[in-house]
């Protein structure tokens, strides 16, 4: 049963686990990563679509800081978060701001 379920739904260790202790009360962690790696599927295939598709950023002094914005919508409004981030020391800020209305 342990076999097939983590064929068939490709989910991680402790994803198998918690949807499979219902059914199998004495299931431990350890009894199935052992499991798993007695029939040889301990390990997902890796595939590329889940591959990162993120580049790195090209070299900058220090100084440099990217500016992000995202709006929040709350049930009285919205909120404006900006982040700022230095690209080498990776010191961070953030400030949200209410609009007036």
């Amino acid at each position: 049963m342990v076999f097939e379920f983590r064929r068939r739904t490709l989910l991680p260790l402790d994803d198998v686990l918690g949807c499979l202790r219902d059914a199998i009360p004495a299931l431990t962690r350890s009894s199935l990563h052992r499991c798993l790696e007695r029939h040889g599927i301990s390990r997902l295939p890796q595939s590329e679509e889940k591959a990162s598709k993120r580049g790195t950023f090209a070299a900058t002094t220090i100084g440099y800081v990217h500016i992000d914005h995202c709006e929040l919508r709350l049930a009285d409004g919205k909120l404006h978060m900006f982040l700022a981030i230095d690209r080498v020391s990776k010191f961070t800020s953030s400030s949200t701001i209410a609009p007036r209305c």
